[in-house]
Parts: structure tokens; C-alpha cells; sequence
């Protein structure tokens, strides 16, 4: 099963190679990993997803819990959750299919954000669905270049996830 968790640590040199190391010295494997700063400029929030059993993930966050810099890891899987990716897609743009591009833009409300002769480079933002849905609405042959996040998620409500 698929697992997203959410992990607080201390903003400080090397966190990210301890977690990442955690993870290959056990054989599991990261599918995505995002890291950005707090509020708090001391901690940074990790959103990584993994796969594996009930009983694997649980001792993922032990082992995860372990660990110095970490404050404090949270899997939202089985919460109310959000999550969000987001696409740069460079594509093919020329006179004639310019059209169609901003069609699939507007559909899509999706965002130009660079304008060439030639190409459209456009951001999506949404699930991993919709991600998916506009790549298989794209053509292969007019995709130049693309690079996608990984999930960022939270908890829906109110309550948040902090030190």
C-alpha cells in the first residue's frame, strides 16, 4: 500500500542523507520525497512516500522516530488528507497547434509561464490524477521536456502539524 508521511525535523546539515540513509541500509525503497523549510526557520517538513505493509511502515516511523534530527513523523494515509504535485511541461507550440495548447491550458487550469517562438512552458498543479490525465492528453512527440514534484500533503481540519 502506498503511504505518504509527513516528518518534522531540525533544519540542520546532513538530515536529509540520515533519512535517506535509513531507508536504502533497510531496502526500502523513497518514491517521492519533498523538503522545505517551516515557519520556524530551525525545522524543515518532509512529505515522503513510500509503499509497503502496515506492520513495514510502522517500523519506518520507529526507526524514523529514532533519529536525532527528527522532532516528530506523522503518516496521513489513513486520515482526511490533501495532497498536491505540481508539472513544468515545456511542449511544442508552433502557429498551428497553439490553439489546441491553450485549450488544453484552459481545460486543465493549468498556467503559461514561459513563452518561446516555438514552445509553451506550462505548470499544473492538482492531484495525481489530474497530473496524469493531462499528460495522457499530450502527445508524446510534443512534450520537449517535463519535471513533476512528488505529493506535498497535510491533514485536512484544523488542527496542524507542528512542534
Amino acid at each position: 500500500m502506498r503511504h505518504t508521511i509527513t516528518i518534522l525535523v531540525e533544519n540542520e546539515f546532513g538530515v536529509l542523507t540520515r533519512v535517506a540513509g535509513l531507508f536504502s541500509a533497510r531496502g526500502f525503497n523513497i518514491e517521492s520525497l519533498n523538503v522545505a523549510p517551516t515557519m520556524d526557520e530551525t525545522v524543515s517538513r518532509l512529505t515522503l512516500v513510500t509503499r509497503g505493509s502496515e506492520k513495514v511502515i510502522e517500523q519506518i516511523n520507529k526507526q524514523l522516530n529514532k533519529l536525532i534530527p527528527v522532532i516528530k513523523t506523522e503518516d496521513i494515509s489513513h486520515e482526511r488528507h490533501i495532497e498536491r504535485e505540481m508539472l513544468l511541461v515545456k511542449v511544442h507550440a508552433s502557429e498551428d497547434s497553439r490553439a489546441d495548447v491553450l485549450r488544453m491550458v484552459d481545460i486543465f487550469h493549468a498556467n503559461v509561464v514561459d513563452v518561446s517562438e516555438q514552445s509553451y512552458t506550462l505548470e499544473l498543479t492538482g492531484d495525481a490524477e489530474k497530473l496524469d490525465d493531462f499528460l495522457k492528453m499530450i502527445t508524446v512527440d510534443s512534450i520537449i521536456e517535463m519535471s513533476r514534484t512528488g505529493p506535498l500533503g497535510m491533514r485536512r481540519g484544523d488542527d496542524g502539524f507542528v512542534i
